[in-house]
């Protein structure tokens, strides 16, 4: 899990307002950051499937949300992309 400083430092470098913590920006940082972390978790697990599973639910639910935010406002998509390196 996350611990809360990195928590607040991510919500911090990714917030668009002082008081920001709902944004998709923010969600999809903190989701991807999870996601980094499961992945790693799994590369020495290989068994752990019930892992597997939730990191498969982030997945999808930071695919939505980019997916919302790309047809909402294309202009905050394509920095977020390239700030998390999600994209080739």
């Amino acid at each position: 899990m996350l611990s809360k400083e990195l928590k607040t430092k991510i919500i911090g470098d990714n917030r668009l307002q002082a008081q920001d913590t709902g944004s998709p920006e923010v969600q999809i940082a903190l989701l991807s950051e999870r996601i980094n972390f499961l992945s790693s978790h799994l590369n020495t697990h290989k068994k752990d499937y019930t892992s597997r599973v939730g990191l498969m639910r982030l997945v999808g639910k930071r695919k939505r949300l980019l997916a919302y935010l790309k047809r909402e406002d294309p202009a905050r998509y394509e920095p977020l992309i390239k700030k998390l390196s999600l994209r080739k």
